[in-house]
């Protein structure tokens, strides 16, 4: 029986504990993960996480090139947190007026118009919708608290709950959240909107 694929966007200086957490946690409810990223050119390239304490604690070798696989080949996608994303967004020439072009960025630009298909984001990982704006304009999203001001610059409607970003937002087919704290609560809603969005195909 072939598994339902949640594809993981991922770079350099990812968040371990959602590394983790979305191993242990996705192939539990029945979906394969899966890890992309730009190769530049190479077969496979590895990636380590933050540091924590001075210690980097995880690390993963992609072999899937973003460029080469189309967002249809998944239920769900998710951006991982920390400064994977902002990596991400480089592009080796830039044009006056013309939007992003990294390879994440296509990618995700075309994601976005996937009907039903689930995008995750959590932490700073909206720094990659921030590459283009009109992916982000208007759209009720949360964030860590030291990237509030690139999101609504770009025109992302940053939801609060109080004097803090709110906890998680759904906005369609968007799903983010604030921090990797939340994980377990950002998991568990990206797997119902999966299955709800799988019920109403049917």
């Amino acid at each position: 029986m072939i598994k339902p694929k949640i594809s993981v966007i991922i770079e350099e200086h990812f968040d371990p504990g959602e590394y983790r957490a979305f191993n242990d946690f996705f192939p539990q409810q029945g979906y394969e993960v899966e890890y992309l990223s730009h190769l530049w050119g190479n077969e496979q390239l590895t990636f380590s996480s933050n540091a924590t304490d001075g210690v980097v604690e995880e690390s993963v070798t992609v072999a899937t090139e973003i460029g080469d696989v189309s967002p249809h080949d998944y239920v769900g996608i998710i951006l991982i947190g920390a400064y994977a994303m902002d990596r991400l967004r480089y592009q080796e020439t830039v044009l006056p007026g013309q939007p992003n072009q990294a390879p994440a960025v296509r990618f995700l630009r075309e994601a976005l118009t996937v009907s039903g298909l689930k995008i995750g984001t959590i932490c700073h990982s909206l720094w990659l919708f921030c590459a283009d704006p009109a992916m982000l304009t208007d759209r009720k999203v949360t964030c860590a608290h030291n990237i509030v001001c690139d999101v609504e610059n770009a025109g992302g409607v940053v939801q609060y709950e109080g004097d803090q970003t709110a906890n998680l937002v759904i906005d369609g087919d968007l799903i983010t959240g604030k921090h990797p704290s939340m994980v377990k609560q950002f998991m568990e809603r990206f797997v119902a909107e999966i299955q709800v969005s799988s019920s109403d195909s049917v």
